[in-house]
């Protein structure tokens, strides 16, 4: 109701001030003071009796002279006089034209409000807003439920491709216990676009492993469940990204589709933290990269945060790092050179940094890779400066705090 109230007294105000304007009759203007040409004519009269006087100017001139400036007088003078009544608009159009902008800028704002607005929408503060996104993250649908939603097509196959993976099925389902046929069953179903049963194989494969279970199996469940569920990140998915990440919190696979159910469970500003993470440590040769890169703008843009995408490359590329031609150097060399080698790289980018500045991408990969190298230290000074650089910029600092835990600088 306040609302309502403090809206509609200021459209009124701003109402009241137009139509005063309107109706307000105008009046002429009265002319105050001696008109200034009068005073110039004047002394070029004294002035000519002047020049009379020194016989510099014959008397006939001086008569001539003085009957034009007397001329001038009198127009000058006539003019003063004269006073032009300003004309005004009728009285009926006037308060036509009011009453117009009155309609027009109460009704205008009203229907505005009504059409981009939302009338009685209650108030979303943070606190509200996180609770709405537990709710909706606890209730959203299961795994079967999505995959009952998804129904996708299965794709077209070779006969004799679909006889061998028949024979496999009926393999693994009579040994139980074969780790290695449930693999194999896993990527030739995906292969085959029934992503219910790859994911039901995969499944089988970590059941299998038990503690053994990699980051990567993990990982993969969780790929297949999503993709089966046509994009969905269920409940039980997002399990299976979690103990990914807890055996591997470095894992790109995991980091993409938990920023991703973090974006489908309205906490954009969670999704956008962690794809602006895994974009710091990726390149474009990676998977995830491209699908975090189309999405990322719009997870800033409801995160209320002002993102600029890494800087590339002339020409395309990631940040600025090893080549493949580095890359191949690297692999023929010993250790201690391979090393070298590495520290020089880590060395140059901290170098451009110091003179040059750079992203907030550019220092996270640096307090990284001291991280990576076992210079904590080295690690330690680069996060304090950073702190520095981007003090205020929250997105920026969540970004380098995540870099610094990985390097052992933060707990």
């Amino acid at each position: 109701m306040a609302f309502w109230l403090l809206t509609a007294l200021i459209g009124i105000s701003v109402v009241a001030f137009l139509v005063l304007a309107l109706l307000r009759r105008p009046g002429a203007a009265p002319q105050t003071g001696e008109n200034p040409d009068l005073a110039v004519y004047r002394d070029q009269l004294k002035a000519i009796d002047k020049d009379v006087a020194r016989g510099v100017l014959a008397p006939e001139e001086a008569e001539r002279a003085r009957l034009e400036i007397q001329r001038r007088i009198l127009e000058a003078d006539r003019a003063a006089q004269t006073v032009q009544p300003v004309q005004s608009a009728p009285r009926a159009a006037t308060v036509t034209v009011a009453a117009l902008c009155a309609v027009a800028v109460l009704g205008g704002s009203f229907g505005l409000y009504m059409w981009l607005g939302a009338p009685g929408y209650a108030d979303m503060p943070l606190k509200a807003r996180i609770q709405f996104a537990e709710e909706l993250r606890e209730s959203r649908p299961r795994q079967a439920e999505a995959e009952q939603a998804a129904r996708l097509p299965q794709a077209e196959a070779d006969p004799r491709h679909l006889e061998l993976v028949e024979k496999l099925r009926q393999t693994v389902a009579e040994r139980g216990d074969d780790l290695r046929g449930y693999q194999l069953l896993a990527i030739n179903e995906s292969a085959l676009g029934n992503f219910i049963a790859a994911r039901e194989a995969q499944a089988k494969v970590v059941e299998l492993k038990g503690d053994a279970a990699s980051a990567e199996d993990y990982a993969a469940l969780a790929d297949l469940m999503i993709i089966a569920a046509g994009g969905y990140v269920s409940p039980e998915a997002e399990q299976a990204l979690t103990e990914a990440l807890r055996r591997d919190p470095g894992n790109g696979t995991a980091r993409y589709y938990s920023g991703l159910m973090f974006m489908q469970t309205a906490r954009p500003d969670m999704g956008f933290r962690m794809w602006r993470g895994l974009l710091a440590d990726s390149t474009p040769q990676d998977p995830w990269y491209e699908p975090v890169m189309s999405q990322i703008a719009e997870a800033a843009l409801r995160a209320g945060v002002e993102f600029t995408p890494p800087m590339m490359a002339e020409g395309g590329g990631a940040l600025p790092g090893p080549s493949a031609e580095d890359m191949a150097a690297a692999s023929e060399m010993d250790a201690e050179d391979r090393d070298a080698m590495i520290r020089g790289m880590v060395a140059n980018l901290a170098d451009r940094l110091a003179t040059d500045g750079g992203s907030a991408e550019e220092w996270a990969r640096l307090i990284r890779a001291y991280g990576v190298l076992g210079e904590t230290g080295q690690a330690d000074a680069i996060w304090k400066e950073s702190q520095g650089v981007f003090a205020g910029r929250e997105a920026d600092l969540a970004l380098l705090r995540d870099a610094a835990r990985a390097a052992g600088v933060l707990q």
